[in-house]
């Protein structure tokens, strides 16, 4: 858990160093997610405090769950409450409550189960659920206020979900999963070679690891970016591609963004 909670603090504090830098006007920033980048930095600063009350409290967020499924407006109150709150202020309350997290999260076995929205999660997923989350929305933000968030070897994390959920980007559009493997080979920002599936693979997808995180959280069409991608079931993934939870939802069409590398 060392590992993957020190990753996830380095993660937050790159988006929290972007932001404690803006002005009212780029707070007020609209999103190509159509989101404020107050709304966006709102939004995390909620569910990781949820996430600390799975951890913390688990019947309380039980609960939670139960009213927000139920439709009662109440279970989603404190996110109004964060998207009025003054910039300083949100900022403040979100160092808070993440700091929390990882304290609460500190003493946990990687394999201990957490409840969440979906399934329960194991702790050390539960942590890295959180790190991709902040990373996909902290893209958001970068894409508008060109902040600089150096790439890391922390999408290595991203990287592994993405491809753990090849099956669930299918089953979730209730797509039958397709039988051929796909071999992912990404360039890592320090240089290594990290890989996924059999070397035999006719399916085939080569590029930067930061381009294949780009797509499987939604920020980018396949096309927009540095992949390579060879094989009807390679290009059928990456256009469905989903490593978060939730109701299907569809990434940018092609063109939205400039080519990585243009």
């Amino acid at each position: 858990m060392k590992e993957i909670l020190q990753d996830l603090k380095d993660e937050q504090e790159a988006l929290d160093m972007i932001v404690a830098g803006l002005g009212g006007d780029g707070w007020e920033t609209k999103t190509h997610a159509d989101w404020t980048v107050k709304e966006q930095i709102a939004h995390i600063a909620f569910f990781d405090s949820m996430a600390k009350l799975s951890v913390t409290e688990p019947d309380v967020f039980g609960e939670h769950v139960k009213a927000l499924f139920g439709g009662q407006p109440e279970a989603m109150a404190q996110l109004d409450v964060l998207n009025k709150m003054e910039y300083d202020e949100l900022l403040k309350w979100w160092r808070d409550e993440r700091t929390a997290l990882i304290q609460a999260l500190a003493p946990m076995g990687p394999k201990d189960r957490l409840p969440w929205y979906g399934p329960s999660m194991s702790a050390v997923s539960f942590a890295t659920a959180r790190l991709m989350e902040t990373w996909a929305h902290g893209q958001d933000v970068v894409d508008v206020v060109n902040g600089n968030r150096p790439v890391t070897d922390r999408l290595r994390h991203i990287a592994y979900l993405g491809n753990i959920t090849f099956g669930w980007s299918f089953t979730n559009r209730q797509m039958e999963v397709p039988k051929a493997p796909v071999r992912v080979e990404l360039a890592s920002p320090s240089g290594e070679l990290w890989t996924w599936g059999p070397e035999e693979a006719e399916d085939v997808i080569r590029g930067s690891a930061e381009g294949f995180c780009l797509v499987v959280t939604q920020r980018r069409h396949y096309q927009d970016t540095d992949l390579v991608v060879t094989g009807e079931t390679a290009q059928k993934w990456m256009t469905v591609a989903q490593c978060f939870a939730g109701p299907p939802t569809i990434g940018p069409e092609p063109g939205k963004f400039s080519k990585m590398g243009a």
